[in-house]
């Protein structure tokens, strides 16, 4: 009777460390992203898209807001963020370097933090 109490605890500990480990297939997220023009909004997108595990990217220059869905077990929302920061795009995490966002075209150069 001992060792199936035991073994019902030992299989109710393992299934509970499971079910928190799992992470969302579509998690949604929205992040602010400096941008200005419809250049800024292709170039953000297509940076989100370049992150394996990106199932949508909407850029919104109305508010400078992307809003995404990712697979969390393929990547990150911080992976996003370095993408979009390579490319220019300063995030609310990452900062683009400087060198890469004095590489845009003028109509890019949105109003930095």
């Amino acid at each position: 009777m001992k060792n199936i109490l035991i073994g019902m605890m030992l299989l109710f500990v393992t299934f509970s460390t499971q079910a928190q480990d799992k992470k969302n297939k579509n998690a949604k997220y929205e992040i602010e992203v400096g941008g200005n023009c419809d250049m800024c909004k292709k170039r953000i997108e297509k940076a989100a898209f370049s992150v394996k595990g990106v199932k949508s990217a909407d850029y919104h220059l109305d508010h400078n807001t992307l809003h995404l869905i990712i697979n969390e077990e393929k990547c990150s929302i911080l992976d996003v963020e370095k993408a979009i920061a390579n490319v220019g795009h300063d995030t609310d995490k990452v900062k683009a370097k400087d060198e890469v966002y004095e590489s845009l075209h003028g109509c890019c150069h949105y109003e930095r933090k």
